[in-house]
């Protein structure tokens, strides 16, 4: 079998002069020919248009958030939005679990609704319930 190889994407000024190059092609063909693509077990072309677009707001040196820390270093904040990544998980990260000031080995309960997930922190109110 020939497995071909991800392709490696392109990235900074060498990203913004190929998207330009590539004239009227679509986002999504524009994307492909960067490299902001997968291969699937099978075989199958999966075009990933969020790095693509993040990789080419980057370049062009736009600042979206507006804000960096005390340090200077700009970072990511809480844009209380996440999708599910391509394995299936839900990935909460950091700007959430310090804005909340979680710390490792905290746990929590998880209920689902129909289209909603509810966490619940063990620990928290079950303890007052135990007591009554």
């Amino acid at each position: 079998m020939n497995k071909k190889k991800n392709p490696e994407p392109l990235t900074g000024q060498e990203l913004v002069e190929k998207v330009k190059a590539l004239g009227n092609l679509s986002k999504e063909e524009k994307a492909r020919a960067c490299g902001y693509y997968t291969l699937t077990k099978n075989g199958i072309e999966r075009v990933n248009m969020m790095k693509f677009l993040n990789a080419l707001i980057d370049a062009e040196g736009i600042e979206l958030d507006g804000t960096t820390g005390s340090n200077g270093r700009g970072g990511r904040s809480a844009s209380y939005r996440i999708s599910v990544q391509s394995n299936g998980n839900l990935l909460i990260g950091s700007a959430y679990t310090k804005k909340m000031g979680l710390e490792p080995g905290d746990e929590f309960e998880i209920s689902l609704g129909r289209k909603h997930i509810h966490l619940k922190q063990v620990g928290e109110s079950t303890e007052e319930l135990e007591e009554d």
